[in-house]
């Protein structure tokens, strides 16, 4: 479980450094750039490395319909996690598209992970991607939507989003449980 924490623990510290310390973010120059990349990737193995190497322990069951509505929010996330929303016309006004992708994504899983490690993992995301929102808004409160795009450009990304969610569907099932009911 410490793996777990610590690895989500430093992906909020890598993700909020800009905004929390900025003058200190700004001090680090390019090569901070670098750090926090290194500081994300080595959060990601944290979190992998902690998620399983724990012992599986049951809260709740959740009900094999949560699949369905898992698999539809996670293609949501991934239209929202698109440039679809800042390039089309429907979502063109939305101010955090891709957080709440990722918090869209977070939640899903919880719907269908009733275990600790994923309670941890996913809840401990999902919180990150409220306080980023929270964060932004208070450090930058002035902000202007991106121009109004196409109804096409939003047809596009969500086929692609629909594509992309086939591709890690499959990867998912190599790697874990299948997100495919059947």
């Amino acid at each position: 479980m410490t793996l777990l924490v610590l690895g989500i623990l430093l992906w909020i510290a890598a993700h909020l450094v800009k905004r929390v310390a900025p003058d200190m973010r700004a001090s680090m120059g390019n090569k901070g750039k670098g750090l926090v990349a290194l500081a994300l990737v080595g959060s990601i193995v944290l979190m992998v490395l902690g998620y399983r190497s724990m012992e599986f322990i049951a809260i709740w069951e959740p009900a094999p319909f949560l699949r369905h509505i898992n698999n539809l929010a996670v293609l949501i996330a991934l239209y929202f996690t698109s440039p679809g929303p800042s390039k089309g016309a429907i979502f063109y006004k939305m101010r955090h598209p891709m957080l709440i992708g990722f918090k869209l994504w977070a939640a899903a899983h919880l719907l269908v992970n009733g275990d600790l490690a994923s309670i941890i993992l996913f809840g401990g995301l999902l919180a990150w991607g409220v306080i980023q929102v929270i964060v932004i808004n208070r450090s930058e409160p002035n902000w202007t939507p991106n121009p109004k795009g196409s109804i096409a450009k939003d047809a596009m990304f969500l086929g692609v989003s629909v594509l992309l969610l086939a591709v890690i569907g499959y990867v998912h099932g190599l790697v874990g449980p299948s997100p495919f009911v059947g």
